[in-house]
């Protein structure tokens, strides 16, 4: 057989949602990247004790959507595989451009780019694709795509972000074994700088660790 990969360049479309309303009182926006099987609507109730007055939350939808257990009844949704992954996340990156763009979101407030479990691989891509200015970057319970590099993350140094690294330490997907090679890489990209916080726990997300972060 002698097949050849062709691509197109098209138009499409995606949601994405958000919690509470963006007024002259909110003092933090979030940008939150949701992990693999969620859709964006039922991971914003992890966010739904912030203060409301304060807290702008945005999630954006992962583009692959599929049943989940095989029972054709649940939804969830994946943002990236091994397959064609640049061309995937220049999708997604444009995408978040439209986003930002349909919300145009003030400055003079506290940005957060929040990721979880795979989550953590779109945010941490994304924000270094951008140099995105943000105050917190926060990778809960992910792993960190190998092909980065610190001079990536420089630009963070400058804008004094704050690098949030969490796990819980039952986390199947981030043993001990695996924790090691993480810390070694988040030492590397993020110049010794990034805070490593653990819980006791799974994977899982916490609402009172997300409460605590402003």
């Amino acid at each position: 057989m002698n097949s050849t990969e062709k691509h197109v360049s098209y138009t499409t479309k995606n949601t994405y949602e958000t919690l509470n309303t963006l007024t002259s009182k909110t003092k933090n926006i979030w940008i939150v990247f949701h992990g693999i099987g969620y859709l964006s609507r039922y991971f914003l109730r992890y966010f739904n004790e912030l203060p409301p007055e304060e807290n702008y939350i945005i999630a954006p939808q992962a583009p692959s959507k599929y049943y989940l257990n095989g029972k054709y009844t649940h939804v969830g949704a994946s943002w990236l595989t091994k397959e064609n992954t640049l061309a995937e996340m220049e999708n997604v990156s444009s995408y978040l451009d439209a986003v930002f763009a349909a919300e145009q979101l003030p400055e003079n407030t506290n940005l957060i780019v929040f990721g979880f479990s795979q989550g953590v691989s779109i945010a941490s891509r994304w924000t270094a694709l951008n140099c995105v200015k943000c105050n917190q970057l926060v990778l809960y319970a992910g792993g960190i795509p190998n092909e980065m590099t610190p001079e990536e993350f420089k630009f963070l140094e400058g804008q004094h972000t704050q690098v949030k690294i969490i796990v819980g330490t039952k986390d199947e997907y981030l043993n001990e074994e695996r924790m090691k090679s993480e810390s070694k890489k988040i030492a590397t990209l993020f110049n010794n700088k990034a805070e490593i916080t653990t819980f006791e726990g799974g994977h899982e997300v916490r609402k009172e660790i997300i409460n605590s972060l402003v």
